[in-house]
């Protein structure tokens, strides 16, 4: 944001780092040349050893030589996590939680002022919003699909949740793991199937990719609505933090992907983004490899997802049926409480990633999945499709995935 503000030069050592230089040499000239630094801290960054806390000491030691009073090292948590000693005795700022961002912003930038003022250099930098960024514009460097796996891996923390499976917390946002490989899609002839389920297939996605462990919560979508300036679909949301959104179009979670890549560029290497799910990777998150019929298994139980049959009428918070009611790789709430959009054009098997259904160009009707509290067990199968319809968005949100770009879903070479 401060880039696109118009700042004069924000340095980032994964950006502007090059392969060959020397990190030690080339971080200490950086922080020498810098009128302010800014820490971010994390429950992550605060606890994990090396070159954060040897970047952390040369900022210091730099302070160290400024006039007394100078506006120089700027603590910004972005976790509720305890601050390093050193630097408990300078005022810092809370950017947690979401609805206190744009206050702590604005208190960021006015520090950012006054020490450009002390120094003589006149800033007018006019607030802007972010330019979207494509989706499918990225050009595919995923040298190996397992790079994914590794990037997100390493710049996550790491939990287990009740029943074993592994959480990874990527940028404040839970995922699981889905593997590369094979899975069964689509309704048997046994299943009674809808005519639009058939007919099963074995479908092979050839690369890793990370699912939303939740739908994009109300809290979640609020951020993204206070920067497009917009008002929240949801009237009352803040009573409903934790539950997902609704009344989202398609092309506003087309949207809201594109914002929250524009963020985090620097978190994920090219031609992998945070989009929506493919249909094909929604419902192998959805039901695994061996055809489940539900997430949890093959017969129906009320109490292991939100839908009419539990009588509840609204949405619920996420993960309100965890761990009873999750897929096999523990992602939660696939199916009910509120039908989620899908990338996918609503197109007749066999399913195909490459024959145009996947193609961000072309309008039309758009794949829904999962069922809401208002579905019966039929909709909440995990093969059950839905033809979604813009004009009919009252039980309707979405979840993300972190995957390889459209143009590398598409593309038949990509490894």
């Amino acid at each position: 944001m401060l880039s696109a503000e118009g700042w004069m030069d924000v340095w980032l050592d994964e950006e502007k780092l090059l392969p060959g230089q020397d990190w030690d040499y080339e971080i200490d000239r950086a922080l020498d040349k810098s009128d302010a630094v800014i820490v971010t801290l994390s429950t992550d960054s605060v606890s994990k050893e090396g070159y954060i806390q040897k970047e952390l000491r040369f900022a210091l030691d730099i302070a160290l030589e400024k006039p007394e009073g100078t506006i120089f090292i700027l603590p910004v948590r972005l976790e509720d996590c305890e601050r390093p000693r050193r630097l408990r005795s300078i005022q810092g700022i809370d950017y947690f939680p979401s609805e206190r961002r744009k206050s702590a912003y604005a208190r960021l930038r006015r520090s950012l002022e006054l020490r450009a003022k002390a120094l003589g250099i006149v800033t007018d930098p006019a607030p802007s919003k972010p330019e979207p960024v494509s989706l499918s514009a990225d050009v595919p460097e995923v040298s190996s699909k397992r790079e994914i796996a590794h990037v997100v891996k390493h710049r996550s923390t790491m939990r287990f949740a009740p029943g074993g499976k592994i959480i990874y917390t990527f940028v404040g946002m839970e995922f699981v793991e889905v593997p590369a490989g094979n899975f069964i899609m689509g309704s048997s002839n046994q299943d009674e199937p809808r005519e639009d389920e058939k007919s099963q297939q074995t479908v092979d996605i050839p690369y890793d990719y990370f699912m939303a462990r939740y739908p994009i919560t109300n809290a979640q979508y609020a951020a993204f609505m206070e920067v497009q300036g917009r008002k929240h679909p949801v009237s009352g949301w803040e009573k409903k933090r934790d539950h997902p959104v609704v009344n989202v179009s398609w092309n506003d979670a087309m949207a809201y992907c594109q914002w929250w890549n524009d963020l985090q560029r620097n978190e994920l290497p090219s031609g992998v983004v945070l989009r929506l799910p493919t249909e094909a990777e929604w419902e192998k998150a959805a039901r695994g490899t061996d055809g489940l019929i539900y997430p949890w298994g093959d017969t129906f139980d009320k109490n292991k997802c939100n839908t009419d049959e539990g009588g509840k009428n609204d949405t619920t918070p996420v993960g309100a049926y965890s761990p009873q009611g999750d897929s096999p790789y523990g992602a939660a709430d696939m199916v009910g409480n509120v039908w989620e959009w899908t990338h996918s054009l609503f197109r007749r098997y066999p399913y195909k990633a490459d024959d145009g259904r996947e193609d961000e160009s072309v309008s039309g009707y758009h794949v829904q999945r999962g069922g809401s509290y208002l579905g019966t067990d039929q909709l909440a199968l995990a093969a059950a499709r839905y033809r979604g319809d813009p004009g009919f968005l009252e039980f309707v949100g979405f979840r993300v995935v972190v995957a390889p770009s459209i143009l590398s879903v598409e593309s038949t070479s990509f490894p």
